[in-house]
C-alpha cells in the first residue's frame, strides 16, 4: 500500500508551504553588502572553515525554549556538515545574548575568534503559530549582514532551521544553500540475499524519514522532478519493469507508459515535461524521451550497443549517457534531439552513471578502475577529471540543489554488509556518512523546497 495521501498532505506538505509563503512576506532586515563584510570564497580548492558562533536563541516560555534549542542544534549541524563552517562551542562564549534587539558586544566574540555571529528569538504566538527570527552579524566589521523572520506551525520547526541555515550559507558564500531539500532513495531491509526494497524519503540531513511504498513490489532508480514535488521510478508491481510517476503531494501514482522489453534509468527533463529513459529490446538498449502530456516517444540513439543512464543538462540542450559502443562503458554527450553523439571519457577504467550538475558546469560519474569504485567529476567536454572519493563499491552520485555536494551509496563487505548513503563536497575533503536506520541505496536529491 502507498502512504495515505491526505495524511501526507496535512502532515508534511501543507505546513511546508506555509513556511515558504510567510517567509517571503516577512523579511524584516536589509541585506547589507558593504565590501568589508566577510565572505567565503568557495571556488578555491582548499577552504579553511569559517569560525561561526550560533548563540542560544531566546524565548519567553519553556515550550518556546525547547524549539529554540532544537533549531540551534539543526543549524549547527547543517553548517558544520557543509565543511565550510566551524561552529564554536557555546561553552567558549563570553557574552550570553539576553536582548535580541541589542547589538552584541563584538569584542567578546572576537576574543573567541568568531568571525560571524548568529542570534535569534523564538516566539509562540497567541494563534498557535511559531515565530522565528534571526540575525547574522559580521563580528570584525561590527555590522548586521542579514536577518529574517518566519511564521509557521510549531511542528514545522525543522524547515525553519533549514531555511535559516540556507540564508546564512547564501549570505556568507554568495551561492544558494541546499539544506531545505529532501532525498528520495531505496531503503533496504532483510537478509542480504532476500532484500526488501522500498521507496523512501527524508530531509537531506536524514530527519523526517518516511516510506512511500510498502515493499510488496521491487522498486528502483527514483528521481525527482526538478520543477515539482514528483518522483519517477521503476517498479515491478506488474511483474515487468514499468516507469511510474509518484506525486508526493497527493500520494497518487500512475504508469508512464507500456513499453516492450526492459526499462531503465528514468529521469525527468529540466522543465519536468518529459521523462528520458533507456529501453532494452533484444541484446541492446537505446535512449528514448517521452512527453508526459501526450505520451509521445522519441528515439534518440540507435546502436547495437547498450546506451543507458541518460541525464539532461540543466538548460535542456544536451544529454549525457553511458554506452559500451566503444567496447567498454564510457560517457557520451549528445544534443537533446540525439544529434552529435560524442564520447567524452578517455581515462583508464570504465565509466558509468553520469549525471549533470544543476550548475551545468560538471558531470559526476562512477568509475571502475582496478577493482576500485571511484566517484568523480569532469567538465562537459571530458576535461578536468577529478576523483573525489573511492571505496570497495561506490555508486550512484546525485547532486545537491546548488551543485556543491554529491550524495552516493557505498556497499560494505561481509555477510552482514550492505549499502549506506554518503556525501562528499567538490573538494573531496569533506566526506560524511548520512544517517539512515536501515541500508539505503540509489539516492536522488530534490530541488530546494522553497
Amino acid at each position: 500500500m502507498m502512504t495515505n495521501s491526505a495524511a501526507l498532505w496535512n502532515r508534511f506538505i501543507k505546513p511546508a508551504l506555509a513556511v515558504v509563503l510567510l517567509a517571503a512576506c516577512f523579511v524584516i532586515a536589509t541585506d547589507q553588502r558593504a565590501s568589508a563584510l566577510i565572505e567565503i570564497d568557495i571556488t578555491r580548492g582548499t577552504i579553511e572553515p569559517l569560525p561561526i558562533a550560533i548563540s542560544g536563541f531566546l524565548s519567553s516560555d519553556s515550550r518556546g525554549q525547547e524549539y529554540a534549542t532544537d533549531i540551534v542544534s539543526v543549524i549547527n549541524n547543517n553548517l558544520t556538515n557543509s565543511g565550510l563552517f566551524e561552529a564554536i562551542s557555546q561553552d567558549a562564549f563570553i557574552e550570553r545574548i539576553s536582548d535580541f534587539n541589542a547589538q552584541p558586544r563584538f569584542g567578546d566574540w572576537r576574543i573567541i575568534n568568531a568571525q560571524a555571529l548568529v542570534t535569534g528569538r523564538i516566539t509562540l504566538e497567541s494563534d498557535g503559530r511559531l515565530k522565528a527570527e534571526f540575525r547574522l552579524w559580521d563580528v570584525l566589521a561590527q555590522q548586521q549582514m542579514t536577518g529574517f523572520q518566519f511564521f509557521t506551525t510549531p511542528r514545522n520547526w525543522r524547515r525553519i532551521s533549514h531555511l535559516i541555515s540556507d540564508a546564512i550559507y547564501e549570505r556568507l558564500t554568495g551561492e544558494t544553500g541546499y539544506f531545505d531539500s529532501r532525498v528520495v532513495f531505496i531503503e533496504e531491509t532483510g537478509p542480504k540475499n532476500e532484500r526488501v526494497k522500498r521507496l523512501a524519503m527524508m530531509d537531506q540531513d536524514g530527519a523526517n524519514f518516511r516510506r512511500l511504498t510498502d515493499g510488496e513490489h521491487l522498486v528502483l532508480t527514483p528521481r525527482f522532478n526538478p520543477r515539482s514535488q514528483e518522483i519517477t521510478y521503476m517498479s515491478y508491481a506488474s511483474g515487468e519493469p514499468r516507469v511510474y510517476l509518484y506525486n508526493i503531494e497527493t500520494g497518487q501514482q500512475q504508469v508512464v507508459g507500456e513499453f516492450p522489453g526492459m526499462t531503465f534509468s528514468p529521469r525527468f527533463s529540466p522543465d519536468g515535461l518529459q521523462v528520458i529513459m533507456s529501453l532494452q529490446q533484444g541484446g541492446n538498449a537505446n535512449i528514448y524521451t517521452m512527453e508526459l502530456q501526450t505520451r509521445r516517444t522519441q528515439r534518440l540513439t540507435n546502436t547495437p550497443a547498450i546506451d543507458t543512464a541518460p541525464s539532461f543538462a540543466p538548460d535542456g540542450s544536451q544529454i549525457s549517457f553511458e554506452s559500451d559502443r566503444s567496447g567498454s562503458q564510457q560517457i557520451y554527450v549528445m544534443n537533446s534531439d540525439g544529434s552529435d553523439q560524442r564520447r567524452i571519457s578517455y581515462g583508464d577504467g570504465r565509466y558509468s552513471t553520469p549525471v549533470w550538475s544543476p550548475r551545468g558546469d560538471l558531470i559526476a560519474f562512477t568509475k571502475l578502475l582496478n577493482g576500485r569504485f571511484l566517484i568523480g567529476v569532469m567538465k562537459a567536454d571530458g576535461s578536468g577529471e577529478r576523483i573525489l572519493t573511492e571505496g570497495y563499491h561506490n555508486e550512484g552520485p546525485t547532486w545537491s540543489p546548488n551543485g556543491r555536494v554529491l550524495m552516493f551509496f557505498r556497499e560494505s563487505r561481509g555477510e552482514h554488509g550492505g549499502p549506506r548513503l554518503w556525501s562528499v563536497d567538490l573538494t573531496g575533503r569533506n566526506e560524511r556518512e548520512v544517517d539512515t536506520t536501515n541500508f539505503a541505496s540509489d539516492p536522488a536529491w530534490s530541488p530546494l523546497m522553497n
